[in-house]
């Protein structure tokens, strides 16, 4: 396998060309490779510098798990850190765990901050929502978004093989109008779900709004922990 490691936009648009195969940390599919054989060429963004980029509005593709700290808010930080074990997210990235995972444990998190993709294909670098990244599987460079004002992220205990974990990401936003706007979006199972609602400081009303959604329709003990996980963050919405 001959591995490239691009410098600039125009050598990934040309390993894409050979038909390169991005593989990110690796970690997901080595095991792949192994049982099915070694691609001719794969492609790593490591030392590419708009897949690396670290800031408080972005997060690049090639970026390990394990580099996403306090410069992030707090729903990306923490579902960071609560994937794999440490030497998985040392060299886990978050391209790979975003376009290379069934879990996508980031996803949550990056849909309540309401995330655009920006990307890269044979025509050159655009931005896209999550929803077309996941559809099209363009190279994913960077996510970015706007602050939230604050938020919040739950991953249920899981035994080691058993189902994906149940998760709940939570954030709120302040609109340009200066109103604000609860985010939640849960992975439940490989199914991912998601809802907005007017921020009330009657957690009720926020709760009777979101469980009108297809939110409603999980197990009593789910809505629960989506419960709590709302009431914890709009708590901390009222005080910021």
């Amino acid at each position: 396998m001959l591995l490239h490691l691009p410098t600039s936009v125009s050598e990934v648009q040309q390993h894409i060309a050979e038909g390169a195969l991005p593989i990110g940390g690796a970690t997901l599919v080595w095991a792949t490779f192994q049982r099915d054989g070694f691609p001719d060429r794969a492609m790593s963004l490591r030392h590419l510098s708009e897949a690396n980029v670290l800031g408080p509005e972005t997060l690049g593709s090639a970026v390990v798990l394990q580099r996403i700290d306090d410069r992030v808010p707090e729903v990306l930080r923490r579902a960071a850190g609560t994937i794999g074990t440490g030497a998985v997210r040392r060299a886990a990235t978050v391209g790979g765990n975003i376009v290379g995972s069934t879990l996508r444990c980031l996803l949550p998190a990056a849909l309540v901050l309401d995330a655009r993709a920006t990307v890269l294909d044979a025509a050159g670098v655009y931005d896209t929502d999550l929803t077309e990244l996941l559809a099209k599987g363009p190279v994913l460079l960077s996510i970015n978004w706007r602050t939230p004002l604050v938020s919040g992220y739950h991953k249920q205990d899981s035994d080691p093989g058993g189902p994906p974990p149940f998760v709940v990401a939570t954030a709120v936003h302040t609109e340009p109008n200066g109103t604000k706007r609860l985010r939640l979006a849960v992975r439940d199972g490989y199914e991912f779900l998601t809802a907005t609602a007017p921020y009330d400081t009657d957690v009720e009303a926020v709760l009777h709004a979101v469980e009108s959604t297809d939110i409603g329709g999980l197990p009593a003990d789910a809505r629960d922990v989506i419960g709590r996980q709302i009431t914890d963050v709009l708590s901390r919405g009222d005080s910021g």
